[in-house]
């Protein structure tokens, strides 16, 4: 899949370079309403980094902006209507990290191949999920956590959003590093963080703007990052890494893509457009009072990533044994 990536942008490199008509249409674009297609609901974390960004498009653009949310298969749906738009940059795709690098390991039939029919623009911004634990539990960090957990196997449960969500892999993951039995508890939404508080739950991976509030007030204990860099807003929480699991890395993103095909110097455009944006001190601020860390790399960078992650994840989901069916 790198060499498919590489070679792809080499190719769009030349094309801009040799073809000035396409540094034309670059020029003439927008044309008419752009669309986000995003695969979450309303005021979800994708759904407001997309209104962010429609924003901006618009006063940059003068052309509307509007953000369609497409729910359902944990991103397939979004990112297949996409896939099959015209490839014109009039529909893109703002995807969170599961629907382009997970999905196709965790799905036994993908109804469509996100590296081969879509082209990455940016990655838009990332944060880490933190590891919450009940107040009943008694382990104040990781290592009483899965000293508690090895003796007394099976007796602890985890609670995430869903099967192959990033807050079940992160349990998951934590299984398969530490070595442990602990019962995964799907659950259809985000109510499993009030478990947790209730104690029904022994713990779960949270988003920050959820595991915060709730261990500021004392209702939980937070004792990780899931990200390899500590969260600005808790400056004192380890990550997972610092807490004995060096290779534990589970940062969520969200990126922009086009469909396949879609005119380089379109893609460019958005790129430089979006990498603008992403450096405006307010508009980091504003992602910085979310817990969400701005980004705003390179087609290439982000291309890079996809590669890196993909057989990560297909590692992780093959020796959890976990498929889904549709």
């Amino acid at each position: 899949m790198k060499l498919q990536h590489s070679l792809v942008l080499v190719f769009a490199t030349l094309i801009i370079a040799v073809t000035p008509g396409r540094t034309a249409q670059a020029l003439d674009y927008p044309a008419r309403t752009v669309r986000i297609v995003v695969g979450f609901g309303p005021g979800t974390a994708p759904d407001i980094v997309a209104r962010l960004l429609g924003d901006q498009f618009f006063q940059a653009w003068g052309k509307p902006v509007v953000i369609e949310n497409t729910v359902g298969a944990n991103g397939n749906i979004a990112g297949e209507r996409v896939a099959r738009t015209k490839p014109d940059g009039h529909t893109l795709l703002l995807a969170a990290a599961p629907g382009i690098v997970i999905n196709p390991s965790l799905y036994e039939k993908m109804p469509f191949d996100p590296v081969r029919e879509l082209v990455p623009i940016s990655q838009v911004c990332a944060y880490g999920n933190i590891l919450i634990v009940s107040n009943d539990v008694p382990a104040k960090n990781v290592q009483e956590l899965v000293a508690l957990a090895r003796a007394r196997p099976g007796a602890l449960t985890y609670a995430s959003a869903g099967f192959g969500s990033t807050l079940h892999l992160a349990g998951e993951l934590l299984k398969s590093m530490a070595k442990v039995d602990i019962l995964h508890v799907p659950y259809g939404g985000t109510a499993f963080g009030q478990e947790v508080v209730a104690g029904r739950i022994s713990m779960a991976f949270v988003p920050p703007t959820g595991a915060l509030p709730l261990a500021r007030d004392g209702k939980v204990k937070a004792l990780a990052m899931t990200s390899l860099k500590r969260h600005a807003g808790a400056p004192d929480l380890p990550t997972m890494a610092e807490s004995g699991f060096p290779d534990f890395d589970l940062t969520v993103w969200f990126g922009l893509l086009a469909p396949a095909r879609t005119p380089p110097a379109i893609v460019d455009k958005l790129y430089r457009e979006t990498a603008r944006i992403l450096a405006i001190p307010d508009i980091r601020k504003r992602f910085g009072d979310l817990g969400i860390e701005p980004i705003g790399n390179s087609p290439a960078e982000f291309a890079a990533v996809i590669d890196d992650e993909i057989p990560k994840w297909a590692k992780l989901i093959r020796e959890a044994g976990i498929k889904l069916h549709d």
